[in-house]
């Protein structure tokens, strides 16, 4: 699943009608609230504030006095179409004066949308298992080059103390190999982190 990194704004212009679309990574519906509030406040002359949200299992559109159907859930559909998550999408629309039709309010919502999300650049969440890792100094020389970007944090005394957070079991079994048995591995938890994508 793809997470939108930054806070991306677009525009287009649909027969008169302004569309301007807000993009922005929303983690639980109290970011997404305040989120649809502030969009609110910024642009309070604008005759709708269309929206969806992707957070994990939640999917909520909505129309906001457009004709059912024709805004929200056209947003929603570019979003899950493309794989998005923890994103909301916000279309505020000032009115131009001519009517669009049921039809033509579809593609405006998901052109907007669409459009927006070819300026976005992306993160994932990615698992990682995090352990502890007790290792002498001889073992910690022949396995660095293995972990050296794992490392969260180290601990030189009598020996080595490692927190590694890894994304490839391998990598344990090749820290056993290398010291013959003799590191001291604790799992600790999994843990999700952002990765460019």
């Amino acid at each position: 699943m793809k997470i939108v990194k930054d806070e991306v704004i677009s525009e287009i212009i649909i027969e008169k009608s302004r569309f301007i679309t807000y993009l922005k990574r929303v983690d639980n519906i109290d970011e997404a609230d305040n989120y649809l509030a502030l969009i609110k406040k910024k642009h309070y002359d604008a005759t709708h504030h269309c929206f969806a949200l992707v957070i994990d299992d939640i999917k909520r559109s909505n129309d906001n006095g457009e004709p059912s159907g024709t805004a929200g859930v056209p947003i929603l559909d570019v979003l899950v179409k493309n794989n998005i998550n923890n994103t909301m999408c916000i279309v505020v629309r000032y009115f131009g004066g001519i009517k669009l039709g049921a039809g033509g309010l579809v593609r405006a919502y998901s052109s907007s949308a669409s459009e927006a999300l070819k300026k976005a650049s992306f993160t994932t969440k990615k698992r990682f298992d995090r352990y502890e890792v007790i290792i002498d100094y001889p073992t910690y020389n022949q396995i660095i080059y293995l972990i050296k970007n794992d490392i969260i944090k180290n601990d030189f005394t009598h020996n080595i103390t490692l927190i590694i957070d890894i994304d490839d079991s391998k990598k344990i079994d090749k820290i056993k190999d290398i010291s013959q048995g003799n590191a001291l591995i604790k799992y600790i938890e999994t843990i999700y982190k952002d990765v460019s994508i």
